[in-house]
C-alpha cells in the first residue's frame, strides 16, 4: 500500500507578520472593513439620532465585522467624546434558549446575601455602549418584545424583576442583524419588531472587493486571493440548487489563511470550504470539482 503524501510543511518561522502598513490603512487596533457602499454614512447618521439599526445579510458577508469597524469610529476614534468607554461594544450571539433574563439581568445569590447581576443588554443601556444581538431571530420571539421599548421614542428599558425603569444612556445604540435566508424556516422579525429600524442591506462583495478583502485578511498575493474570489462568485451558483446558503467570504478567508500556512490550495478548499458548506457527497464534489479549475 502507498503511503499518502504529505503536504509541505508550513515554513518554520514565527506567525505571519501583519501586512505592511499602506495609503488608507486603518490605525493599529481598528477593526478593517472595506466599505462597499454608504454603510458608513447612513450607520453613523442613525447613530447621531439615536436611532437603531438592522443588518440584513446572508452568513459570513461581513456584518459583524462591520459592527466592529462602527463602534471602534464612534467609541475609540481620535477626537471622539466617548474615547473613554471601557467596553464600547457589547455582543450577544442569540439562540433559541435565550431569555428575557439572559439580556436584561437576574437576581444572583453572593454569599450569604442576593444581589442583582445586570445582563449584557442592561449594562450596555447604563453606559453609552453599543449592544449587538446578533442573528436575532435565532432568539425566542417572547425574548425580542423586551427591545421594544429601546428602540422607539422612550428609549427605556423596564427591568421587572428589580422595578427599574432604566433610561438608555444618550449614546446608547442597539444593533441587530439577521440572515434572510433563515425566512424558509419560519425565522423571521414580526413587522412590529423589524419596522422599529433602520435597515442595512448587506450582500457578498463584488470580484475586485472580494479580492482586496481576502489579500488583507490573509496575506496572499493578489493572483491568489483573486482565484479564491472567483471560486466564491462561482459557488454562489449553487444555492437553491443544493446549498442552503452561499459561500461566505468568512470560508474564503479561511481558506486562504490555511494555504499562507503551507497547506496545498485544493486540499484548503476543501477542508475549508466544501466540507463546511454541505454533508451531501455530491454537492461537496461539486464543489471540489469548481475549486479543481480555478486553483490550480
Amino acid at each position: 500500500m502507498t503511503e499518502p503524501t504529505p503536504f509541505p510543511p508550513a515554513h518554520p518561522s514565527p506567525p505571519l507578520a501583519a501586512p505592511p502598513a499602506r495609503p488608507g490603512d486603518p490605525p493599529p487596533g481598528e477593526p478593517w472593513y472595506l466599505p462597499t457602499g454608504d454603510e458608513h454614512a447612513v450607520f453613523e447618521a442613525a447613530w447621531a439620532a439615536r436611532l437603531p439599526v438592522l443588518l440584513r445579510g446572508p452568513t459570513g458577508c461581513g456584518k459583524t465585522r462591520f459592527v466592529e469597524h462602527m463602534a471602534w469610529r464612534l467609541h475609540r476614534e481620535a477626537g471622539r467624546a466617548r474615547t473613554a468607554l471601557d467596553v464600547p461594544l457589547v455582543t450577544v450571539a442569540c439562540h433559541e434558549d435565550l431569555s428575557a433574563s439572559d439580556l436584561v439581568g437576574r437576581w444572583l445569590l453572593s454569599g450569604d446575601a442576593t444581589v442583582w447581576r445586570d445582563g449584557p443588554l442592561a449594562r450596555a443601556v447604563r453606559s453609552g455602549a453599543m449592544c449587538y444581538l446578533d442573528e436575532v431571530v435565532e432568539a425566542r420571539r417572547d425574548t425580542t418584545v423586551v427591545i421594544h421599548s429601546l428602540t422607539d421614542h422612550r428609549r427605556v428599558l423596564p427591568i421587572e424583576k428589580t422595578g427599574e425603569l432604566l433610561e438608555a444612556h444618550p449614546d446608547f445604540m442597539l444593533v441587530v442583524s439577521y440572515n434572510p435566508g433563515h425566512a424558509a424556516a419560519g425565522k423571521t422579525l414580526k413587522a412590529s419588531t423589524r419596522q422599529r429600524f433602520v435597515s442595512l442591506d448587506f450582500t457578498y462583495p463584488g470580484i475586485d472587493a472580494e479580492t482586496t478583502i481576502v489579500a488583507h485578511e490573509t496575506g496572499l498575493d493578489a493572483p491568489t486571493a483573486q482565484r479564491l474570489a472567483r471560486i466564491g462568485e462561482r459557488l454562489r451558483h449553487l444555492e437553491g440548487h443544493g446549498l442552503d446558503d452561499g459561500v461566505g467570504t468568512r470560508l474564503l478567508v479561511h481558506a486562504g489563511k490555511l494555504i499562507a500556512r503551507g497547506v496545498p490550495p485544493r486540499l484548503a478548499c476543501d477542508v475549508a470550504i466544501a466540507r463546511a458548506l454541505t454533508e451531501d457527497a455530491d454537492v461537496r464534489r461539486a464543489i471540489t470539482d469548481v475549486c479543481d479549475v480555478l486553483m490550480p
